[in-house]
């Protein structure tokens, strides 16, 4: 993704090479995983999101169209334009229901967008609802739309739990017998183990190649850097304050209310602990190393439903419609690296937004790195710190420093407020734009770790 402006700033990051041209052909500057790109502006009109609804062994309350459909009306009733007036609608989700195939177009029926508005559905494991984002702005950038509905979703407690294959054989053989005979024959042959189930949810968050599952790739990053218990717990107690404190002072402005078929109306995310300590996390079993392992429910992200939803115009959707604007999404980035050290994405990820940009960490306002694991999110700290990391894997002549605390995931993660997979992505760069407004800064970066040995990235700014 790319605009006509690059972002700039008087210091040079001290990880530049000396050795950068000054001018570069168009051809040089594309990269064919993001990049600048020659193209229109892309600006956030606005966004909401739903609140985000911790799973409890059951289906949640609200499928996923339902959920985007929560978030979405609202969002484009409070608009100069109608919803038919659309250009198209993008949709990220890793797991949608049987009855929501495309459920992009699902949702845009079902807002009124009209038969003729289009819309697809992407996926992109934990960052779909980012590369829905992504997706959306080259469509604008490439003049092919101007106006246009993105975002993700996902309803984890809905995940499919499937047949095995060994029912599925079974009820094809009893659906091939004709007579009463053969059919009895067929009913004789049903064993128990035709009935273990097939958890969706479990096998979406293992990767099938390493035949790891992510919080396994967290307890390797953990020993890779040193990260022991302690400092995951505290990292995530103090996810759980930053979220409190949010809800608090009313910085999370961009929920939109939920109401259900019961009468129940859901107001903010439900997956906070108040009382969280590192106490009480000390006193939770590891789960995916039982004897060794450190990464625990406590210091993970919550399996959660929700969803996320943004309006992005190119400058002549923005004049036509006299539309407000709250930023600009800058530059994008899509990086692969081993799937067993997949936590590690947003360091690949970034790095390469730093560097065309001229930017060092301390020269990014804010950062939201979306929090899989508590593990996770300190070795992405820990790596940008590590002169031999950043040599070997990233091509920097040393490591490129500190990234302060003080300016990561401000208002909690997913450790506090939950992970819903397919909708993750498109929250953290609403919510880094909200940051920015409050805060009165300009620039921010959003990025996360993506299953299967992936990382994305956006680099935002805000805009009056």
């Amino acid at each position: 993704m790319a605009t006509t402006k690059k972002t700039t700033t008087k210091k040079k990051a001290a990880t530049t090479r000396k050795s950068t041209p000054k001018k570069k052909t168009a051809s040089a500057a594309r990269r064919s995983n993001g990049g600048n790109l020659k193209g229109r502006e892309v600006f956030v009109v606005d966004g909401s999101r739903t609140p985000f609804l911790k799973a409890r062994n059951r289906p949640g309350p609200f499928p996923a169209a339902s959920l985007a459909l929560g978030c979405a009306r609202p969002l484009l009733a409070r608009q100069s334009f109608t919803p038919d007036m659309l250009d198209e609608v993008v949709l990220g989700c890793v797991m949608p229901g049987p009855d929501e195939a495309n459920i992009a177009r699902v949702v845009a029926l079902r807002l009124g967008c009209g038969e003729k508005v289009p819309a697809y559905t992407v996926q992109r494991n934990c960052a779909s609802g980012m590369q829905a984002l992504d997706s959306a702005a080259k469509d604008i950038i490439m003049g092919r739309a101007d106006l246009v509905l993105a975002g993700g979703v996902e309803s984890m407690s809905h995940a499919p739990v499937l047949l095995n294959e060994a029912m599925v054989g079974w009820l094809g053989e009893l659906n091939s017998a004709r007579s009463l005979w053969q059919k009895l024959q067929v009913f004789g042959k049903l064993r128990g183990r035709h009935l273990k189930p097939v958890i969706g949810l479990l096998r979406g968050l293992t990767d099938p190649v390493v035949g790891l599952s992510m919080g396994q790739t967290a307890e390797n990053l953990a020993w890779r850097f040193g990260i022991d218990r302690e400092t995951m717990d505290r990292y995530a107690v103090e996810s759980h304050q930053r979220l409190a404190a949010a809800q608090d002072k009313g910085y999370l402005g961009e929920i939109e209310p939920l109401y259900d078929t019961r009468g129940h109306f859901y107001l903010e995310d439900d997956g906070l602990r108040r009382d969280s300590s590192v106490d009480k996390l000390a006193g939770l079993k590891p789960v995916f190393d039982r004897h060794f392992g450190n990464v625990t429910a406590g210091n993970s992200a919550q399996i959660t439903d929700g969803a996320a939803m943004l309006l992005l115009a190119s400058q002549k959707a923005v004049d036509a419609h006299g539309l407000p604007v709250i930023g600009r999404l800058v530059d994008s980035e899509w990086a692969g690296l081993d799937p067993a050290q997949m936590g590690l994405g947003p360091v690949h990820a970034t790095t390469p937004i730093l560097r065309r940009h001229k930017l060092g960490l301390a020269d990014v306002d804010y950062w939201e790195i979306n929090e899989a694991f508590a593990a996770q999110v300190l070795a992405c700290l820990a790596a940008w710190a590590d002169d031999d990391y950043c040599r070997r894997e990233l091509g920097l002549d040393k490591a490129l420093g500190e990234l302060d605390r003080a300016r990561l995931n401000v208002d909690g993660g997913g450790i506090s407020l939950g992970h819903p997979v397919g909708a993750s992505g498109a929250r953290i760069v609403l919510h880094l734009l909200h940051v920015l407004r409050r805060n009165n800064a300009r620039h921010g970066i959003a990025t996360l770790c993506i299953g299967g040995g992936q990382g994305g990235a956006m680099l935002v700014e805000r805009i009056d």
